[in-house]
């Protein structure tokens, strides 16, 4: 390991050596996420959603729900109003296999590999642009994708000085403020951009109530040859537990239930705890340095520091005091209703270099990605009701709950290349080698020990060819991508009976057609994503009682992505999608706990079966008019098809198909003010559009036992924004 990243930090600063020999015409700023991102001739599958666009979108809606209306993609917020939760597949691929950027850096917490996005409030108002890649797309990054690659960026200089306002509310208590202010780009080449936003909803269904805040600044400065930026985002969020769901029978009863927090008081009355929620603050810090040593050859370094802190708190009823670290304690009952915390922070360093040649016929990125994360997670008892009542102090019996450490270290070099030698015809080669050392230490919330180390190396090579006539476009590639386990996946799976899980694996071929005429474009997109050893749920528990993931030797994901857009007058825009898809598992097995806590497994055999949240139809269209000038009204719809909660497609396990639509009119003003309104779900349909199911086997009987809980989605509602820019 420490020969890699000796080897790595050498190619970071090799381009120090180099010199300067005419001036950089680009400009530099664009420079900076250009290695992360798929060019127009890039044998890659992907969307790119501007700012304009992002700026129209709902203003409730986190970074997922805004892009709901792109190709393969499901999303959906546990709270109902955008705001808190949210939850987003593209083709299947969950939000662990999604890799996220901002500016080039990975945002993926190292050791879950989710995006919470909760956490980034506002982040759809800030950027400058997002591009979506479906499948493997191109590798930076140190943690790849494997299904799907979201990069966005804050790095475009405005060149005039700009400010702009907005206030929104709307349904279920949701009110919001925005503003920005830009220098532009001031005399002495300075530049500096300062955004802040707060948020507030009461949430659809009961506790799903958020407060948020965000604060986004840069500091600049822009050359002919070289250019520094500092960029900081803070978020910080306090939100109600809205991840339980509900089960179908509470469901029909009153779909905004919500249990989080439920207890019974000594009376007998049913109350609910205001501390139940999710806290988190969320900081990150980039400096960025791009120099050009001539036309051709650019060097951008980003030196990134993020810091996490939060925690969830948590009543709950008759506890069992020996399992949060009181043992001996015999002068109260062994159970008690208690209040606590889990509690985590951690720290991320990242170091992203690359060096890029663009000249003549080719098109070529190399560089490095040096990461380093301390994640801690750790219990704090707040209270404890029984010994409150016998006058025993916490620091009288309290032996510690838990607390464990995790260290990554990730070492990944890439180089990618398109090279052009006619005009109709571009190659595409892109390679990337990768290192992970990873380590846990200390007992975790069960007591079990989760002492732990590996590493794993990967080499993930991508190829790819695109041919260009007139309106025409095609291109085939084929790609390679690996990955680790996650922190979850390792802590339960080493705490069960089951062999040792490794890294997934997966064969990414994708075909692709583009005709782009005047006023109609259209895509097709066939694609092929093999796994082996892809890691699933299988129904068996560790020995604490959690879910284990175990390899699946072969799985794939199938389908082809249909795109049209159609402006057959200039006052009317017409454009939809359609993904086709097989998600299936070659030879499923499932392990179903027997209903007596004697931890025996019950064995169930479905052989070819349909992956868990994979709908095989998702399709969308949208209607835009714009009947004078400075106004605009849209609507959309959008359908999802069934979804299965497991891996064993039943069909009592399933989220039926839902369809839902939304409209939108605005009106801009000459002198800067725009006013919005936005509708959602506007034929009132009720649905829920994800959960979680539970089963049992009781074996008198030889009977399977089981349950659904879901998520249930808002009624008709809507929100207003204003919006002033100067």
């Amino acid at each position: 390991m420490k020969k890699e990243l000796l080897f790595a930090a050498a190619l970071a600063v090799l381009p120090l050596c180099a010199g300067a020999q005419e001036e950089k015409t680009e400009r530099l700023d664009s420079v900076v996420i250009s290695a992360s991102r798929a060019g127009d001739k890039t044998p890659v599958t992907h969307t790119d959603v501007g700012k304009d666009a992002l700026r129209a979108s709902n203003p409730s809606f986190s970074l997922p729900m805004a892009l709901e209306l792109l190709p393969s993609v499901v999303t959906y917020n546990e709270g109902g109003t955008g705001l808190g939760n949210s939850a987003m597949t593209i083709r299947g691929s969950k939000g662990s296999q999604i890799n996220v950027t901002l500016n080039g850096i990975t945002l993926n917490d190292a050791e879950s590999q989710e995006v919470f996005w909760v956490n980034i409030p506002s982040i759809t108002a800030l950027v400058s642009g997002v591009q979506v890649q479906r499948g493997l797309g191109t590798t930076m990054s140190g943690a790849g994708d494997f299904g799907a690659s979201i990069n966005m960026n804050t790095a475009l200089v405005q060149p005039d000085p700009s400010g702009r306002l907005s206030l929104s509310a709307g349904s279920f208590g949701t009110r919001m403020f925005q503003g920005n202010v830009s220098t532009g780009l001031l005399p002495g080449r300075w530049y500096m951009d300062l955004f802040i936003s707060t948020s507030h909803t009461d949430g659809y269904i009961r506790g799903a109530n958020v407060e948020s805040a965000s604060l986004f600044g840069v500091l600049g400065w822009l050359g002919k040859r070289n250019s520094l930026r500092l960029t900081l985002l803070h978020g910080q969020q306090r939100s109600g537990i809205t991840w339980d769901g509900i089960d179908l029978e509470q469901y029909e009863k009153d779909r905004r239930y919500n249990g989080a927090g439920e207890y019974v008081d000594d009376s007998g009355n049913v109350r609910y705890y205001p501390g139940q929620t999710d806290n988190y603050i969320q900081t990150h810090l980039q400096l960025n340095y791009t120099h050009s040593f001539t036309g051709a050859l650019t060097w951008t370094s980003t030196l990134n520091y993020t810091r996490g802190d939060g925690y969830d708190e948590y009543y709950k009823m008759n506890r069992k005091l020996a399992s949060f670290g009181f043992p001996g304690v015999t002068e109260v009952p062994a159970k008690s209703d208690m209040i606590y915390r889990k509690k985590m922070d951690n720290d991320l360093w990242v170091l992203s270099s690359s060096l890029r040649y663009n000249a003549g016929p080719i098109r070529a990125t190399a560089g490095v990605n040096l990461s380093h994360y301390r994640g801690g997670h750790f219990g704090e008892v707040l209270w404890v009701k029984s010994l409150e009542a016998a006058g025993i102090g916490l620091q009288d019996k309290f032996q510690g709950w838990y607390d464990n450490t995790g260290i990554k270290a990730d070492a990944s070099a890439f180089a990618r290349a398109e090279w052009s030698p006619i005009d109709w015809l571009t190659a595409y080669a892109d390679l990337q080698y990768r290192t992970i050392n990873y380590t846990m230490a200390g007992p975790d919330d069960d007591g079990v020990s989760l002492n732990y180390a590996s590493v794993w190396r990967f080499f993930n090579p991508r190829l790819g060819v695109t041919f260009e006539k007139g309106p025409h476009r095609v291109f085939l590639s084929a790609a390679v991508g690996q990955r680790e386990p996650g922190r979850g996946d390792i802590k339960e799976n080493i705490k069960g009976e089951v062999s040792p899980i490794e890294p997934e694996k997966m064969l990414d071929v994708e075909l692709g057609y583009r005709l782009s005429l005047e006023r109609f474009t259209f895509q097709a997109n066939l694609y092929a994503m093999e796994y082996k050893d892809m890691l699933l749920e299988t129904g068996r528990l560790s020995n604490a009682g959690y879910a284990i993931k175990e390899n699946m030797p072969r799985a794939w994901r199938r389908g082809i992505e249909l795109q049209a857009a159609w402006m057959p007058v200039r006052w009317l825009a017409l454009d939809g999608n359609a993904t086709l898809s097989m998600n299936q598992i070659k030879d499923f097995s499932s392990y179903v706990p027997y209903d007596d806590d004697s931890g025996r497994m019950y064995p169930v055999n479905y052989g070819l079966t349909t992956m868990l949240m994979s709908p095989g139809v998702i399709g969308m269209a949208r209607v835009r008019v714009m009947p004078w000038k400075g106004g605009e009204v849209s609507m959309n719809a959008k359908f999802v098809g069934k979804q299965y909660l497991d891996n064993s497609m039943r069909e009592e396990m399933a989220v039926p198909f839902y369809w839902t639509a939304g409209a939108s009119v605005s009106h801009g003003f000459n002198f800067g003010l725009k006013l919005s309104a936005y509708f959602n779900n506007i034929f009132n349909r009720m649905y829920y559009a994800a959960g979680w199911r539970w089963e049992s086997y009781n074996e008198a009987e030889n009977v399977v036992y089981s349950g659904i809980g879901v998520y249930p989605q808002p009624p008709v509602n809507f929100i207003v924004k204003a919006e002033y820019s100067f």
